[in-house]
């Protein structure tokens, strides 16, 4: 009973049986020996190994202790397969999410071209003696100017970031 509760206690914690026989200063044999139930700890050794394996005596030395399933294995697995699932979701939420970005800047640079073009600077033709005209004017030239300058360059980058 000792024997087999011993290895199931090892191999729970996850040592081998040379690991455990470091922790306890003796030979993996001498392991391999109280595993087989070919000779038993003294007490003194008993106290060594359940302070070892982080153990009560009264479990090495109580009923059989259960070795962990492959069940627990699978749950855990399976839940980091869930994790990875719902972070490769994500990912693709936000690929999708940046490429719609992308294609809603195109075709809103490409909108606000049309309509400079369409209405070819109105403000050219104001009556700029009103100081509140001549401020508003001033903003659509200054617009129209930096759009006309910049959106290439933003037309090109989104073109080439909604493609990747």
């Amino acid at each position: 009973m000792i024997n087999e509760n011993i290895k199931a206690i090892r191999k729970s914690k996850g040592l081998s049986q040379a690991e455990l026989a470091i922790k306890l200063n003796v030979v993996r044999q001498t392991i391999s020996k109280w595993e087989q139930g070919l000779s038993v700890p003294d007490a003194d050794m008993l106290l060594s190994i359940s302070e070892a394996l982080d153990t009560p005596v009264s479990t090495l030395l109580g009923e059989t202790v259960v070795e962990r399933e492959a069940d627990d294995l699978r749950a855990v697995s399976e839940k980091l397969e869930v994790i990875n699932l719902q972070l490769a979701h994500g990912k693709a939420m936000r690929q999708k999410v940046i490429h719609w970005f992308f294609i809603s800047l195109c075709v809103a640079i490409v909108v606000v071209f049309a309509v400079l073009i369409v209405f070819n600077s109105p403000y050219l033709g104001w009556d700029y003696t009103h100081p509140e005209t001549a401020v508003a004017g001033v903003m659509f030239h200054a617009f129209e100017w930096l759009f006309v300058r910049i959106a290439p360059f933003v037309l090109v980058g989104a073109i080439i970031g909604a493609c990747k």
